[in-house]
């Protein structure tokens, strides 16, 4: 299973979101039923690279959020017209069984 450290965003919104992919981060949130969104943030070059190696939106992912293991599918990735960059992506929590 593919592992995705990510912590917690601090503020939310679009002047926000700017500042974090001006640090080579990509904005994200991760929801699911009764679970309620976490706003996140990711290294972009780790999420990159293994977005170009792996099938992504079958696979379930290991994601790493301060220390709190959650398994999660890709729900949607938001990508630059013209740039190689993500600008944005989607979790969606699996429930336990």
């Amino acid at each position: 299973m593919i592992t995705i450290h990510a912590t917690k965003r601090k503020k939310i919104g679009t002047s926000s979101s700017r500042c974090i992919r001006l640090n080579n981060k990509i904005p994200a949130v991760m929801y699911g039923p009764l679970c309620p969104n976490v706003f996140i943030e990711l290294y972009h070059n780790v999420v990159f690279n293994i977005i170009l190696n792996c099938d992504t939106y079958k696979k379930k992912l290991l994601l790493i959020i301060d220390h709190i293991q959650h398994i999660v599918k890709v729900q949607s990735i938001q990508r630059h017209v013209f740039k190689p960059n993500i600008i944005h992506m989607d979790f969606f929590k699996v429930p336990n069984k």
